[in-house]
């Protein structure tokens, strides 16, 4: 399962804190898949590659309540820890910059945290990224990207799809070497 981490509501759109939905939209939407139906508090669709089958899910719980959503669709389809990929913003990394975990702890973010809570366990891989730091936090994370910020932004999005590919295709630690080395060398 892959799964998104945003607010729901057309007033969230687009803004930092739903970096996690906008990342799952483009993702899905390479594979031509909608991520309409509603089950447990979040919308999700499939995406069947070969014998493998994917959820894509984000919850509509509000960022803060994830973990609701996460852990029912986690017991109902009898999936690990290790076999849930979360995507989601991070304000304690540069603007653009990403960064893939295989676990780890939720680094003050919320929706993490309740991730964590929720599953009992911090061992499930995780894709941030960065929305960089600006004045007050709430205000900061709810707000839209500038005109400058997502000519940043976009591309990131569009990486953080691509990583998403190969955690699929070739695993973890190949998107690992791949995404984390850059951030070493820009």
């Amino acid at each position: 399962m892959i799964v998104g981490l945003g607010n729901p509501g057309r007033q969230y759109a687009h803004t930092r804190h739903n970096v996690g939905f906008d990342v799952l939209d483009r993702f899905a939407k390479r594979h031509g898949v909608h991520i309409r139906s509603r089950r447990h508090r979040a919308l999700v669709g499939k995406l069947v590659q070969g014998d493998q089958e994917i959820l894509l899910a984000k919850p509509q719980t509000y960022m803060n309540l994830s973990g609701t959503a996460v852990a029912a669709l986690a017991r109902e389809h009898n999936l690990q820890p290790s076999e849930i990929i979360v995507v989601y913003d991070d304000i304690d990394l540069p603007l653009g910059r990403l960064r893939i975990r295989a676990k780890g702890s939720s680094g003050g973010h919320r929706g993490v945290e309740s991730i964590i809570q929720k599953l009992g366990s911090s061992e499930f891989p995780r894709i941030r990224i960065g929305i960089g730091r600006s004045g007050d936090a709430i205000d900061h994370v709810l707000s839209r990207f500038t005109r400058q910020e997502k000519a940043v932004i976009t591309p990131v999005i569009e990486q953080a799809a691509d990583a998403l590919e190969i955690i699929i295709a070739e695993g973890l630690e190949a998107a690992m070497n791949i995404y984390n080395r850059k951030e070493t060398n820009s």
